[in-house]
């Protein structure tokens, strides 16, 4: 999976490196915006659509997209992230892809070199190294796992539904064909 792909959904914003006149800084309190492009963004109960910058503070703030070096979420929700080093504490994201994450709340699907969760509930994680306190997850994949770890389905559960699955299409497929067989 490429989280690149996502950016092709907003090819309007050109990048950081296409020009050196963006912001040094921009602060967003009780703001909407489209797109912002600058060295530091902060984000205090705002919401924007796009987001890139070396760095990235949010406070009970959305951003769809975000591309940085360094993020750092509080109580926030962040859509898709693209970044160096992401840190979410209390907060949301659907898709991330970076290179270390610190999370702390509901993760969608993470794909990252190093991943620290703490009291996270996530859909898919993937990281060579992945650590945590309590990781409660659908699908985890890693080279090196620490932590409690708690899968929602489990080996047991996968084989049990699987066998539920055949028989119940089975016998609808039984079914079928003795109620509508034709010759």
């Amino acid at each position: 999976m490429q989280v690149a792909s996502f950016w092709t959904l907003m090819p309007d914003m050109p990048s950081m490196t296409d020009s050196n006149d963006a912001p040094q800084v921009i602060n967003l309190t009780q703001a909407r915006a489209d797109a912002i492009r600058a060295e530091l963004v902060r984000m205090h109960q705002s919401r924007a659509r796009q987001v890139e910058a070396e760095e990235v503070e949010l406070h009970q703030s959305a951003a769809w997209a975000t591309r940085t070096d360094r993020l750092s979420s509080f109580e926030s929700a962040v859509g898709v992230v693209q970044a160096t080093e992401a840190t979410l504490n209390n907060s949301g994201a659907a898709v991330v892809r970076a290179g270390t994450l610190e999370a702390k709340g509901v993760l969608g699907v993470v794909a990252a070199e190093t991943v620290s969760v703490n009291n996270a509930y996530a859909g898919v994680v993937a990281g060579r190294r992945v650590q945590g306190e309590r990781i409660e997850a659908l699908v985890l994949l890693g080279g090196h796992i620490e932590g409690e770890v708690h899968s929602v389905v489990d080996t047991r559960a996968a084989l049990l539904a699987g066998l539920v699955g055949g028989l119940f299409a089975g016998l609808m497929l039984l079914l079928g064909r003795m109620l509508f067989h034709r010759e």
